[in-house]
């Protein structure tokens, strides 16, 4: 077996505070260390994968495009082994469920009901693990997932949830100013907001819209659609919308559809995911039966027909 290479640890610290504060110098002050130490650490980073993370300017720094990609997955590799440390060391003991779920998700759907799973069922306390990444079950400590993808792998059980449209949403600031903006082919001069992980879910709506000039990998990128619909309502630019993430902002004005009816499915589905050999677990089914009862309720949210295990 190949040896895994595996970039200094401390060079991966630095690099992540230096990324989180966009400073080395607040990274040495958190880190303890010199701001020289900081330096020393990244270039010694860069270095050992060829190519280079940061911007250096003379009062700040910023990050490169790889330095965008690689932070998001860096900073979730420290979360995690914070959590895993705290997992060993607090006794919350097997009727704990450990849930991985995608942070605009979270922020946006799940946290304001998770208080009635917790009233319900107090025997049951909820652990949960946001991360972009999509779970590993062979290897990653969870006991479920949500996800956002395809039912195709035998060794795990899929129970759908629901299926999403997209469509292009801005401020109606933005809109009213934007006087060249009257069909998808004119998207091409305005700033469009790129989440990376779902980098395809822009082209997706492009292509079904037989858009080809239009690039929305050139703009601002995000590592979540939180941070980009956040963007899009502040005015900044374009975004894609899909529920259950933009139904409070559409209803209140905050946001509006930039072509109206002009919504494309998804081709990806939203699925409770855990190891086929645990689907029976009682935790994980006490989970499943209260989450499921949630999504039938929201009516922001579309079936297939197909509710129940995929």
């Amino acid at each position: 077996m190949a040896r895994r290479k595996v970039p200094p640890l401390n060079a991966l610290r630095a690099f992540e505070a230096a990324a989180r504060l966009g400073s080395f110098k607040d990274a040495a002050e958190e880190m303890n260390v010199s701001q020289s130490a900081i330096s020393h650490q990244i270039k010694l980073l860069e270095e050992h994968l060829g190519i280079s993370l940061f911007v250096r300017r003379t009062r700040a720094v910023e990050l490169t495009r790889s330095g965008r990609v690689y932070y998001p997955i860096i900073r979730d590799a420290f979360d995690r082994i914070v959590e895993g440390t705290d997992l060993i060391l607090t006794p919350l003991g097997s009727t704990a469920i450990t849930i991985q779920v995608y942070s605009t998700f979270t922020i946006r759907w799940l946290i304001q009901r998770l208080a009635s799973f917790q009233k319900l069922h107090p025997e049951v306390p909820v652990r949960l693990n946001t991360s972009q990444a999509q779970v590993d079950f062979s290897r990653d400590e969870v006991d479920a997932c949500i996800m956002v993808g395809q039912a195709s792998d035998r060794s795990v059980h899929y129970d759908f949830l629901f299926r999403a449209e997209m469509f292009p949403v801005c401020s109606q600031a933005f809109l009213d100013e934007a006087v060249t903006l009257k069909r998808p082919a004119d998207l091409g001069r305005q700033n469009l907001l790129q989440v990376y992980p779902s980098e395809r879910d822009w082209w997706v709506w492009l292509e079904s819209m037989g858009v080809t000039n239009v690039n929305p990998d050139v703009g601002l990128q995000f590592d979540s659609y939180e941070l980009a619909l956040t963007a899009a309502r502040q005015g900044i630019g374009i975004a894609l919308g899909q529920q259950p993430y933009v139904s409070r902002e559409l209803a209140a004005g905050q946001l509006v559809e930039v072509f109206p009816g002009l919504r494309v499915p998804n081709p990806n589905k939203w699925y409770l995911a855990c190891r086929a050999e645990h689907a029976n677990n009682p935790k994980i089914d006490t989970f499943r039966r209260w989450l499921l009862r949630e999504v039938a309720q929201d009516p922001d949210l579309l079936s297939d027909g197909s509710a129940g295990v995929a």
